[in-house]
C-alpha cells in the first residue's frame, strides 16, 4: 500500500472532503499514538506503512511512551484534527484498523499489548472497536450513518 492508496482508503471510509483533511485526520490519530507507545513499538509498526505515513508514528513524535489513557489520547487527537471527540474517537478506530491490515500481525500484536484494554485500566480497547467487530467493512454495515454514534463513544 502507498501513500495514496492509504490516504484514499481514510477518506472514502471517513467520508473526508479532501486530502488536507485526510492527512490531518492520520496524522492527528498516528502522532498520538506514536506518543503513547515504546518507540521500538512505533518504528516496528511504521516499517511496513508507506513512509509518509510512518513517520507520524516516529519522525513527527519527540517523546514515545508517555503515560496517558484513551481519554487523553481522545483530546490530543480531537485538538490537533479540531474535531469533537466522538468524531475524534471514530477517525482514530477507522485508522487503526486500515493500519491493521497494512502490517504484519505480530506488529498489530504488539500495538495492543503496549495499551491496556481492560475496564480497570485505560480502556484502550475502544480504540480497537472497528478491528474487534471484524474491521471497517463489517463494523460499517454494523452502525447506521457509519460515523459517531453517540457522545458515549469518546469514553
Amino acid at each position: 500500500m502507498n501513500f495514496d492508496e492509504f490516504t484514499g482508503q481514510i477518506q472514502h471510509r471517513l467520508e473526508l472532503p479532501d486530502t488536507g483533511r485526510t492527512v490531518r485526520t492520520i496524522r492527528a490519530t498516528l502522532t498520538t499514538l506514536g506518543q503513547r507507545i515504546p518507540e521500538g513499538n512505533a518504528e516496528d509498526l511504521a516499517a511496513s506503512l508507506p513512509m509518509e505515513i510512518g513517520w507520524y508514528l516516529t519522525g513527527a513524535v519527540h517523546e514515545h511512551g508517555q503515560r496517558f489513557d484513551w481519554h487523553e489520547f481522545v483530546d490530543r487527537v480531537s485538538e490537533i484534527e479540531n474535531v469533537d471527540a466522538p468524531e475524534a474517537a471514530y477517525h482514530s478506530r477507522v485508522v487503526v484498523d486500515l493500519v491493521r491490515t497494512a502490517v504484519p500481525p505480530s506488529d498489530f500484536q504488539q500495538l495492543r499489548d503496549q495499551l491496556p484494554e481492560s475496564e480497570d485500566d485505560e480502556n484502550w480497547r475502544k480504540l480497537f472497536e472497528v478491528v474487534d467487530a471484524g474491521g471497517w467493512g463489517e463494523a460499517e454495515e454494523a452502525q447506521t450513518g457509519g460515523g459517531p454514534q453517540s457522545e458515549d463513544d469518546s469514553e
